[in-house]
């Protein structure tokens, strides 16, 4: 089995939301959510200064 990556999301819920219309699509192929924690998505830290 190779892995291929079909699409990228930031929310979880997109992410299944493709899913399903992948699961309908294609209904015999094997689908998974895959997430990658290497930290270097991460959002930039907002300061308090720029709330005010």
């Amino acid at each position: 089995m190779q892995r291929l990556v079909v699409a990228r999301f930031h929310r979880r819920g997109d992410a299944e939301g493709y899913l399903q219309i992948l699961r309908r699509l294609l209904p015999m192929a094997k689908h998974a959510i895959v997430f990658e924690t290497t930290g270097a998505e991460k959002l930039p830290e907002v300061r308090s200064a720029q709330l005010e």
